[in-house]
C-alpha cells in the first residue's frame, strides 16, 4: 500500500530515540521529509543522520525542549526555512516522574503540565497555520493507555494526558473544515527506555527482579510480548498518511490487546 507520504513534511517531537524516533523513521521510509527535535542537539543530529542514511529521505535536526515556547517556535521556523511547508505533526514528549497523589506538590504538577499538555497545545498552535496553508494534513498526539484505564503510581501522566486526549477530539471537530485530521495514538508496553525505567521502579516495589517483572507484564498482554518500537512507528505513520484520509477524532491502541475497555 502506498501511504501517500511522499513529498510531505513532518514535524516529529521527542524523536532522538524511543517512540518518536520510530515514528520519524517510519515516515521517512515512506518518503516524507522529517524535521525531528529533542532536547539534546547532538542526539537529534545523530538520529537525523541515521534516518537519512537508512532511508534516503531528507531530514532536519533541531534542539527543542518541548516545555519552551521559544524553542518550539524556532524549530517550526527552521523547518519552514528548510522545507517551505509543514503537512504533518507528531506531538510527543517524555513522561513525568512516577508518584501517587499525596507525594506530588505544586511544582510537580506545574512541571508535568508544561511537559505533557501545554507542550502539545503549543505545538499544535504553531503547526496549524502552516498545515492549513499546505491545503490540509494530519496531527497525531501520542498519549497513554491511562486515558482509558488509570495507571497506578502514574498520577501526573494519567491526569494530564486525559487533557491531551480531550484536545485531540476537540481539534478534530474544529479543524475538519480545513482538511486537517487529528487523532491520538496509545502505546502499550513498547520496549523503550521509558518502559524499562518503569519496569525497574515496579520491580523494586514488588521485590522482584526486572526480568521477572517483564515476564509477568508480558503474560498479561494477550499477544504475549512487549511491542517493538517499529510496531508503533508504522501505526503512527498510517494515521498521519493519506491512507487514513477518513479517520479523524479517533484513538488507536498499539498495545497487543492489553487494554480491556470496550471503547
Amino acid at each position: 500500500m502506498d501511504l501517500g507520504l511522499k513529498g510531505k513534511v513532518a514535524l516529529v517531537a521527542g524523536a532522538s530515540k524511543g517512540l518518536g524516533y520510530a515514528v520519524a523513521r517510519a515516515l521517512a521510509a515512506e518518503g516524507a521529509s522529517v524535521s525531528l527535535a529533542s532536547r539534546d542537539a547532538g542526539a537529534s543530529e545523530k538520529a537525523a543522520e541515521r534516518i537519512r542514511t537508512e532511508t534516503g529521505a531528507p531530514t532536519l535536526a533541531a534542539a527543542a525542549d518541548v516545555r519552551s515556547a521559544a524553542a518550539l517556535e524556532a524549530w517550526r521556523d527552521k523547518t519552514l526555512e528548510r522545507f517551505g511547508r509543514i503537512d504533518l505533526l507528531f506531538a510527543n514528549s517524555g513522561g513525568p516522574p512516577a508518584g501517587k497523589f499525596p507525594d506530588l506538590d505544586d511544582a510537580a504538577w506545574q512541571s508535568a503540565f508544561e511537559l505533557l499538555l501545554l507542550s502539545v497545545i503549543r505545538m499544535a498552535r504553531l503547526a496549524i497555520p502552516s498545515i492549513k496553508a499546505a491545503g490540509g494534513g494530519a496531527i497525531l498526539f501520542s498519549t497513554s493507555s491511562s486515558v482509558k484505564e488509570p495507571i497506578g503510581n502514574l498520577t501526573l501522566s494519567t491526569v494530564l494526558r486525559a487533557g491531551v486526549s480531550a484536545l485531540a477530539k476537540t481539534l478534530s471537530q474544529e479543524l475538519a473544515g480545513d482538511r486537517i485530521r487529528v487523532n491520538q495514538i496509545i502505546p502499550g508496553r513498547i520496549d523503550t527506555d521509558r518502559v524499562r525505567e518503569l519496569d525497574g521502579i515496579n520491580a523494586k516495589k514488588a521485590g522482584i527482579s526486572v526480568d521477572e517483572m517483564r515476564k509477568r507484564a508480558s503474560a498479561a498482554i494477550p499477544l504475549g510480548r512487549y511491542g517493538d518500537p517499529v510496531d508503533y512507528g508504522r501505526a503512527a505513520a498510517f494515521l498521519l498518511s493519506d491512507a487514513a484520509a477518513y479517520i479523524t477524532g479517533a484513538t488507536l491502541q498499539v498495545d497487543g490487546g492489553a487494554l480491556h475497555s470496550v471503547l
